[in-house]
């Protein structure tokens, strides 16, 4: 982990709410491990004291690219962000998902909306091909499904209105995948905390493996503030992990899930 100053390098929409921002970041970028984030400052938000944590989304050669959706004054302000312009950057921050698999296991990713992101990254340092099954509210929502095909993954599509794919909850082609295959699935997710949950339900009930990244309000990114805590269970016993620091990756069935 280190400070460094990243150049914008590049800045383009990939649809109406998302955009792909890319630096010039050689040290973060060398650095970085798939599931891992920066913490960003937004010099554009003057009055803003706190940074703001993105994942990961590909990283080639010095340069590293987040893929963030407009939401609210943070992102909003991204949006004027230029070519060389200068950002200061913390990272890469956080513990990734594990790259090893079992000669058995089939790699499943399951990405709702942006939380692709991450998933990208981490299928092009998988050592073998698998099946991503990706949600959205909507057609717009869902994002690099070319992207994937082109590494040769298998993708799945749920959208809630119907537009694009199976109508339905992202956990719809998921258990569709589950019900045809006799394969033993090692899942990685990324998404909002009801689709986490609904995953770790099934890797436990399955007795397979499920990696979670959670998503967390963060303030410092480096596990001091402690903003950003959740309930595990670790060696049998429940306590407080950081998100930022102890995560974002957790296997699930070290997550204690709130009622």
């Amino acid at each position: 982990m280190r400070t460094e100053i990243g150049i914008v390098v590049s800045h383009v929409p990939i649809g109406p709410d998302y955009r792909v921002l890319t630096l010039k970041l050689p040290t973060v970028a060398q650095a970085a491990q798939p599931g891992q984030f920066i913490h960003l400052r937004i010099a554009q938000l003057h009055d803003a004291l706190l940074r703001r944590p993105f994942s990961i989304y590909r990283v080639d050669g010095q340069h590293l690219s987040i893929l963030y959706k407009t939401i609210g004054r943070g992102t909003a302000a991204m949006q004027s962000l230029k070519i060389e312009d200068a950002l200061s950057i913390i990272g890469p921050l956080g513990n990734g998902f594990p790259l090893d698999l079992s000669a058995a296991a089939t790699p499943v990713l399951v990405a709702g909306g942006y939380g692709v992101a991450p998933l990208y990254f981490l299928a092009r340092h998988l050592p073998r091909r698998g099946v991503l099954i990706v949600g959205g509210a909507k057609a717009d929502d869902i994002l690099l499904v070319d992207e994937f095909q082109k590494l040769g993954w298998e993708v799945r599509i749920a959208t809630d209105d119907g537009s694009l794919g199976v109508k339905g909850l992202v956990t719809t082609p998921l258990d569709a995948w589950l019900a045809g295959e006799k394969k033993t699935p090692e899942c990685y997710a990324c998404g909002p905390n009801g689709m986490l949950k609904a995953i770790g339900e099934r890797a436990m009930d399955g007795n397979w493996n499920a990696w979670l990244s959670l998503d967390r309000h963060m303030g410092c990114g480096v596990g001091a503030c402690l903003a950003c805590v959740q309930k595990v269970r670790l060696n049998g016993q429940d306590t407080l992990a950081r998100v930022c620091k102890d995560g974002p990756v957790f296997e699930s069935r070290d997550v204690i899930w709130d009622a």
